[in-house]
């Protein structure tokens, strides 16, 4: 980090963190910094989120311009990358945050977009005299209150290293993908391969009961040989064998089918534009995009088998 930002290792000369983005995920991340000794000041869109995040001793102000003033670091969660690219641009009259923030200030992007857009929002942010790192997190609501989230990180190496005390606040496994894009690029390829996992998984489950093996059964088989998978062992489709799976709570999530729907849709904007001749993550997307249209979107993700057993007669 540049010689004029506060060291992120000793408690007194921790850096100031703007927290823009303070939902179910940005929330409880930015309740972490704020106890682990960080100067943050959050801001959200939304009035509930706020006073959520105040109730939680996060101190927050009434716009993005004021949260960013003085800021080390802006940490964004948002919803979208057209967000995004909106608030460091300026949209409707109103100041970027590119051109508000002081000079060499490090914009640090949690999201999950697209990997052009991050790659975009790190150019201007670069561009504008600034920092820019791309870090999309895996891990849910659940990772981020227990501040085990996984980061993925597309950074300089010497912004990375930098950085990674604070990001180890929010998560246990911070990982270096390579330059700027390259976490969204891990994020959208491992979501990718956890969609039609879960798929899969819930496909073979719904086999096993029409040809009469228990869940159990099919459990204890399968999480010891060659079908095992994370979400078959973690994040288990149907109550029983992996008590903590969402199947044991009607498939509250959890990671909901909605954000599994629009990760997919990530994944599959970065197959078209690369050429990428798949066919399981297309048709990941197209059966999550259903699924969250006919009822699964605040569901878990798992909740898939529910639509595979109603469509297969039972």
């Amino acid at each position: 980090m540049s010689e004029n930002l506060p060291s992120m290792d000793s408690a007194p000369q921790k850096a100031h963190v703007a927290f823009l983005g303070l939902g179910h995920m940005g929330g409880p991340m930015a309740i972490n910094l704020v106890q682990a000794g960080y100067r943050v000041v959050g801001f959200d869109v939304v009035p509930a989120a706020l006073e959520t995040a105040r109730a939680h001793g996060i101190p927050t102000v009434d716009s993005a311009a004021e949260a960013i003033a003085g800021a080390d670091v802006v940490l964004t969660m948002l919803p979208s990358g057209k967000h995004l690219l909106d608030a460091y641009r300026g949209v409707g009259g109103q100041p970027g945050l590119l051109s508000v923030a002081g000079p060499d200030t490090l914009f640090l992007d949690c999201s999950t977009i697209n990997v052009d857009e991050a790659r975009e929002a790190s150019a201007l942010a670069l561009g504008a005299g600034h920092r820019a790192m791309d870090a999309p997190v895996s891990g849910g609501v659940v990772g981020a209150e227990a501040g085990t989230l996984t980061f993925m990180v597309g950074a300089p190496p010497e912004d990375f290293e930098s950085v990674k005390p604070l990001l180890e606040v929010m998560g246990k496994r911070i990982v270096h993908c390579g330059d700027h894009g390259a976490g969204q690029a891990a994020k959208v390829c491992n979501n990718m391969i956890l969609g039609v996992s879960m798929i899969a998984v819930s496909e073979a489950f719904v086999l096993g009961e029409k040809l009469g093996l228990t869940h159990q059964a099919l459990f204890d088989v399968a999480s010891a040989a060659s079908g095992q998978c994370w979400a078959l062992t973690t994040n288990c489709p149907v109550p029983g064998p992996v008590p903590t799976s969402p199947a044991n709570r009607d498939y509250q999530p959890g990671f909901a089918g909605a954000l599994m729907a629009k990760d997919l849709k990530l994944a599959l904007n970065a197959l078209e534009s690369t050429g990428v001749a798949a066919r399981l993550g297309p048709l990941a997307s197209e059966i999550y995009d259903t699924f969250a249209a006919e009822g699964g979107a605040d569901r878990d993700f798992s909740g898939i088998i529910t639509d595979i057993r109603d469509k297969s007669g039972r």
